[in-house]
């Protein structure tokens, strides 16, 4: 379905097409016609299908009659992480230009008072993680009342991150007569009890099973050793001739130590983890989307809501947790129709973690043989340097790479507490997106930036 025959406005169809599209997504088309009817909605699709879109492009055009008054903003979006909430209110930016309208940002890691400024001023968006959000209004910094129209997203996300009290808190708040629209990746019964206690006779738009196979993924496994993962990595990054890679561990600090040793290693690698500052996090994002860097590794708060364009390889340093998570690892490549390869590193003690991952997405990941992939790819000498953006400079003893020395067993008391494996692993917290300090750079400029200035 062609976007000019949905029923949006001629400023908002300008924008759109001067973003390059013509063709609404499946999502696009079953969620927009609905929400300008009013209803509220029930959207089942993972990230990647034109999700966020599918949100703000009917928002647009709602709210371009009505006006913003202090500390009421007219319409709520609520993300589970800063990145996300990020992404959004970049989405707005793209789709708003031709409409007046303003919007604040509120998300952890960015000095409160800015924010506070915005809000006094009136905004007509607002895109919050739930952590500031209940912080700001405890201070009596923002009013609900006003609030008419209120979005849910990545609402399974919410549920894994411990939001789902704060988001029902937050519901109370808002006016009884408002319009709700909601948003998962998957339905788990909580999310379920959530929709039926908040949504009013919602229409259910589902495009498709969110843990399906993306057929412009191929999906590898790939057996090793705990104490091998870091040669097994690195023989990869060279026999696949990576352009662009995203490599998720499972623990900041696994995150921390592997980028550290990729740069090491000579390769241009930066790292995004929760421990990190928002302005850390942005200023990497950056360097990754201009190139400047060509490898991030990063725990899963880059799982969800991380759109970079060319991203040729995706490794799961460490098997995830939940087996929703490798859905929304793998899918950061295979965007917009390219093909992407996604690498599963896994030791014997994962072997139920990837049993719960091939259940859930009904594909059997074939083994690749990351040996035979490292001695083919061995005589370096004959072939063409390898791509300059991969990896800075060369490497003397390439070999050891593929053929590692073997190294004495360590004693359990000698070990690093992220080395030991328990018997039973058990998903460790999620990267928070709450209150928390402010930082000492610029304010980004769309946090409070009207969209027709």
């Amino acid at each position: 379905m062609k976007f000019a025959d949905i029923g949006l406005s001629d400023e908002l169809l300008r924008a759109i097409d001067e973003s390059g599209y013509t063709e609404a997504t499946p999502i696009q088309a079953g969620v927009i016609p609905s929400v300008l009817m009013m209803r509220d909605i029930i959207g089942i699709a993972q990230t990647g299908t034109g999700k966020t879109a599918s949100f703000v492009l009917p928002m647009i055009d709602i709210l371009a009659h009505g006006r913003a008054r202090a500390r009421m903003p007219r319409s709520l979006i609520l993300a589970p992480t800063r990145e996300l909430a990020a992404q959004v209110a970049e989405n707005f930016e793209k789709y708003g230009k031709y409409h007046k309208l303003s919007m604040a940002l509120l998300i952890g890691g960015v000095q409160m008072g800015d924010q506070v400024k915005a809000l006094e001023k009136g905004v007509d968006v607002l895109i919050a993680t739930p952590g500031r959000l209940m912080d700001l209004f405890e201070r009596g910094k923002i009013l609900l009342t006003g609030c008419t129209l209120l979005v849910i997203d990545e609402a399974d996300r919410m549920l894994d991150m411990g939001f789902i009290p704060d988001i029902e808190n937050i519901c109370t708040k808002l006016p009884a007569n408002r319009q709700t629209l909601l948003f998962s990746a998957t339905m788990p019964p909580p999310i379920k009890k959530l929709a039926d206690k908040f949504l009013s006779n919602p229409k259910t738009v589902e495009v498709a099973r969110p843990a399906s196979r993306n057929e412009n993924i191929e999906q590898f496994l790939v057996k090793t050793s705990e104490r091998g993962k870091r040669d097994t990595l690195r023989s990869l990054i060279e026999s696949e001739k990576v352009h662009t890679a995203i490599i998720f561990c499972n623990r900041k600090t696994t995150v921390r130590e592997l980028a550290k040793a990729l740069q090491r290693s000579g390769y241009n690698a930066g790292e995004i983890q929760g421990d990190m500052d928002q302005s850390s996090r942005t200023a990497e994002l950056e360097r990754f989307k201009r190139g400047d860097i060509n490898i991030l590794v990063a725990s899963d708060v880059a799982a969800r809501g991380l759109d970079v364009k060319g991203v040729s390889h995706v490794f799961n340093f460490d098997a995830p947790w939940h087996p929703d998570d490798y859905v929304h690892r793998i899918g950061r490549t295979g965007r917009a129709g390219a093909k992407g390869r996604a690498f599963t590193l896994a030791t014997s003690a994962d072997d139920e973690a990837i049993d719960n991952i091939q259940k859930l997405t009904g594909y059997n990941i074939p083994v690749h043989n990351a040996d035979k992939a490292g001695a083919e790819a061995e005589p370096e000498a004959e072939r063409a340097p390898r791509d300059e953006k991969a990896r800075r400079g060369g490497r003397t003893k390439r070999a050891a790479a593929y053929a590692p020395a073997a190294k004495p067993a360590r004693k359990a008391e000698d070990r690093k507490p992220d080395d030991r494996k328990p018997s039973k692993p058990k998903p460790q917290p999620r990267d928070d997106d709450g209150p928390d300090d402010g930082w000492n750079g610029p304010t980004p400029g769309f946090l409070m930036v009207g969209f027709g200035s």
